[in-house]
């Protein structure tokens, strides 16, 4: 596994990285006790950061993965959690709330700090009271010795440009925005760079565009991106390969992203994608892969409030 560093914050974290949404059972229904081998198993592989959320399966995601970590030396981890997004449509980014949460998450881990709290999804919300109270609050929880680190998370990249200029931030988790569809998050890296801001990319498969089973009927990407990433897909299948390997190896493969996130519930799963890094990417599959995709290459889709995309 490569170590890389997250920005100035001094950490070192895992190249690929496990995301915990799927032990909220938050894309399907997912068993606790697999969920909480594969959380051992990634560990066991040389992954060392772990990323969650409350709204993760309305805390089971937290609840799940705290029982998971019980008798892990905290040392063998870095824990990430999230603040301000607690349901589909639940959203509280106020001083008080998001300060509760931070204890409300420590119980559920059962941890006495978190290496990273995040402000969840901030796109829901009005940026400006995440610049004026959300992120003050958390630096004074910071203060405390609670949590080490505080970053930000969201879906637009144009919600990044407006904070990165009014707000310190130790890192940024984005999503679907360094993939093989989609690598505008490069567009933001050398203002991240020289503000020495960790970057931490999720999804690296597009939450199901770069799959061989699909997108899932919420997907909220144009029909066209859906329909040309199947025939990518398909096209991988043909050759005998799987496109969500050549996926993970394309975005884990970008030395300016610290760390790229990706999230199962199945020991066999994680195993088979940490494994996939040990292969060198096939750049011929890449360069067809890339051809096919060229219609719908960095085409996105609106999340949040009109006024923050």
């Amino acid at each position: 596994m490569d170590y890389r560093e997250l920005g100035q914050t001094g950490l070192k974290v895992s190249a690929l990285s496990f995301g915990a949404s799927s032990l909220g059972s938050m894309f399907h229904s997912n068993d606790e006790a697999a969920g909480i081998r594969t959380v051992h198993a990634a560990l066991d592989l040389g992954i060392n950061f772990i990323d969650v959320s409350p709204f993760y399966g309305l805390t089971k995601a937290e609840t799940v993965l705290g029982r998971a970590l019980r008798g892990v030396p905290r040392d063998r981890y870095l824990l990430a959690t999230k603040a301000g997004r607690y349901g589909n449509t639940e959203f509280d980014f106020s001083a008080g709330r998001v300060t509760q949460s931070v204890d409300e998450s420590l119980a559920r881990l059962g941890v006495e700090y978190l290496d990273l709290i995040q402000v969840h999804d901030i796109e829901y919300g009005s940026l400006d009271q995440v610049v004026q109270e959300t992120l003050p609050a958390l630096r004074r929880v910071q203060e405390t010795g609670k949590v080490r680190l505080v970053g930000i998370t969201g879906f637009p990249l144009a919600i990044f440009r407006y904070m990165l200029e009014r707000a310190e931030v130790d890192t940024i988790l984005s999503y679907s925005h360094f993939t093989l569809q989609d690598t505008t998050l490069m567009d933001l890296v050398p203002m991240l760079q020289r503000r020495r801001i960790g970057v931490i990319n999720a999804s690296p498969l597009g939450q199901g565009l770069l799959t061989q089973q699909g997108t899932p009927s919420w997907h909220p990407a144009p029909a066209e991106t859906k329909a040309v990433c199947a025939r990518a897909a398909a096209f991988c299948r043909s050759e005998g390969f799987d496109i969500a390997q050549l996926a993970i190896q394309f975005s884990v493969a970008q030395p300016e992203i610290a760390t790229t996130l990706v999230s199962t519930g199945n020991p066999d799963n994680i195993t088979k994608n940490v494994r996939w890094l040990d292969a060198p990417i096939d750049q011929d599959l890449l360069a067809q892969v890339q051809k096919i995709l060229a219609p719908v290459f960095n085409r996105t889709w609106p999340s949040g409030r009109p006024e923050n995309n």
